[in-house]
């Protein structure tokens, strides 16, 4: 049983969080609190499995209590936030400050919204029970360094070559921790995170900030160059296409595959179509399989495949996916990656 301690200054926020998580067999409330000098005592007092977080409440912000619980009492959060462009920036602080995962507040009015809401909020608490603690805690202190650059002195990198990543929970952090090792010249990198499309524009103004590639939220029809990192917008598929010799990003807003738009399997699939050989395919932390097929694919295509090892992984879901149906040909700790796409990138394996 799932000890969950909601953290809300909301009162019908609280009872609906509370309804939706007792409705369930495998987890249950053991405590509500309407800020965090409540939520420190109970914490003491009941121990919980995992928090629920508001980011917006009196006395304390959720941030700043965030950076205390991590420093303090380290345990799984899952912020809720509100999903707008003035929202996404906090969260993603969240994010790199420790939380687990984040989620919209329940619309209390809409009653199929709520229904949806529900088994999005029960899944994510049920990874956030089970989430490698000690990984997140370790990302978290290497971010307080200078990440060591690939140097790109006397490389030369491979002209048609292309790197795809796929990633859901922990994801943010994870991709970041892999590109922004790499050097201003390297191959053009594709990338499906399982994001809300209001955070995608703003994920990819982040990175761009603290990586030597360029990163952008990927537009229809924009051309696929070197140097580049194109983020999949959060509502959107994003899929290849091949003209000639020149690769560009195509946005699909076809229905959800997985459960997810966009979808790692969707944007695997059509590098494996269109780049073949020519391609690295990546799966990074994540809850559930999405990508596991679509990393098969890649393989047979005659792409070298990659998979997070489970030591390094916040959830292993995607990557302990994509192992059991034997899609990956290697599996390594995250922080052994970056080097790895360097090497398939100036040599033909």
């Amino acid at each position: 049983m799932i000890k969950v301690l909601i953290v809300d200054d909301s009162k019908l926020i609280r009872m609906i969080l509370t309804e939706i998580i007792n409705a369930s067999q495998d987890m249950t409330v053991v405590g509500e609190a309407e800020d965090p000098f409540q939520a420190r005592d109970l914490i003491k007092l009941l121990n919980p499995d995992v928090l629920t977080l508001d980011i917006e409440m009196p006395k304390m912000d959720g941030i700043t209590f965030l950076k205390n619980l991590m420093r303090l009492r380290p345990m799984p959060v899952v912020m809720l936030s509100t999903l707008t462009a003035d929202g996404a920036p906090i969260t993603l602080e969240a994010l790199s400050i420790g939380a687990v995962d984040f989620l919209e507040k329940p619309k209390v009015d809409v009653q199929d919204s709520l229904s949806r809401y529900a088994d999005i909020l029960r899944d994510k608490i049920r990874a956030a029970a089970n989430v490698n603690l000690s990984q997140i805690l370790r990302a978290r202190k290497r971010d307080s360094a200078t990440p060591p650059v690939i140097p790109s002195q006397n490389l030369e990198f491979r002209k048609n070559h292309l790197i795809a990543i796929g990633a859901s929970t922990g994801g943010t952090e994870a991709i970041k921790d892999v590109v922004i090792n790499l050097p201003a010249n390297f191959c053009p990198i594709v990338v499906t995170q399982h994001i809300p499309p209001v955070f995608s524009k703003t994920y990819a103004e982040r990175l761009d900030k603290v990586c030597q590639m360029s990163v952008h939220e990927a537009q229809h029809g924009q051309i696929i160059e070197p140097g580049n990192i194109y983020i999949a917008p959060g509502d959107k598929h994003l899929t290849v296409l091949k003209r000639g010799s020149k690769l560009f990003c195509q946005l699909d807003d076809s229905e959800p595959v997985n459960r997810h738009k966009p979808a790692v399997d969707v944007l695997f699939d059509s590098v494996a179509a269109y780049m073949g050989k020519y391609s690295t395919g990546v799966i990074l932390t994540g809850m559930g399989a999405d990508g596991a097929k679509g990393l098969l694919n890649l393989k047979a295509s005659g792409a070298y495949t990659i998979t997070q090892d489970e030591s390094s992984s916040v959830v292993y879901g995607m990557p302990r996916a994509a192992k059991e149906l034997g899609a990956g040909m290697q599996e390594l700790p995250l922080n052994k990656i970056a080097n790895r796409l360097a090497e398939l990138a100036t040599r033909v394996v």
